[in-house]
C-alpha cells in the first residue's frame, strides 16, 4: 500500500504530488521505483520503460547525467485514480551547463496507491547559472520555497 489511495480528493491528490516530488528530489532510484507497480508502464519523452527494474535503471542513468537535480511538481487536475501534474526541474551536465526542463505527466494508480502508468512530455533548454530559480540544498524542497505558480512557470 502506498497512501494516499484512490479515489483522490483535491487534498489527497496534492499530497500524492508532493510525496512524488520529495521522492524524486531524494534521487534514490531504488526507493523511487517502489512507488510504481511491478509491471508499471512509462513513456518518458520518446523512451518506453516497463517495470520497476526498468524504472530503476532509467533513473540511475538520469541522475548520473543530470547533476544537482532539483524538481518542483504541481497538481494540474485529478479524477478517480488519475492525477495530472506539471513540473519544472533544473540540473547541470558534467560540463557545467545548466538546464531547465518543463513538462506534464499523466499518472494512473492501482487500488493500493502504486502508479501503474506514467506518461511524461518534457522540454528543456539551457539556462545561465544566474537564471536558476530552484535554489535550495539538495534534497526535499523546503515548504517555504516558491512553487511553480509562484515562480511564474
Amino acid at each position: 500500500m502506498r497512501p494516499p489511495l484512490p479515489p483522490f480528493t483535491e487534498a489527497t491528490a496534492i499530497e500524492k504530488v508532493r510525496l512524488a516530488e520529495d521522492a524524486w528530489n531524494g534521487r534514490d532510484p531504488t526507493k523511487v521505483a517502489l512507488a510504481y507497480t511491478p509491471d508499471s508502464q512509462w513513456r518518458n519523452r520518446a523512451e518506453f520503460i516497463n517495470g520497476r527494474a526498468g524504472i530503476e535503471a532509467f533513473l540511475t542513468r538520469k541522475w548520473r547525467r543530470e547533476l544537482d537535480y532539483r524538481l518542483v511538481k504541481e497538481l494540474w487536475t485529478f479524477a478517480g485514480n488519475r492525477i495530472a501534474v506539471r513540473f519544472a526541474y533544473e540540473f547541470h551536465d558534467d560540463s557545467g551547463t545548466w538546464f531547465r526542463a518543463y513538462g506534464n505527466e499523466n499518472w494512473e494508480f492501482d487500488d493500493d496507491g502504486l502508479m501503474r502508468r506514467r506518461i511524461a512530455s518534457i522540454n528543456e533548454h539551457p539556462i545561465q547559472q544566474s537564471d536558476r530559480k530552484l535554489l535550495w540544498p539538495l534534497g526535499r524542497r523546503p515548504d517555504d520555497h516558491p512553487g511553480l505558480s509562484d515562480l511564474g512557470f
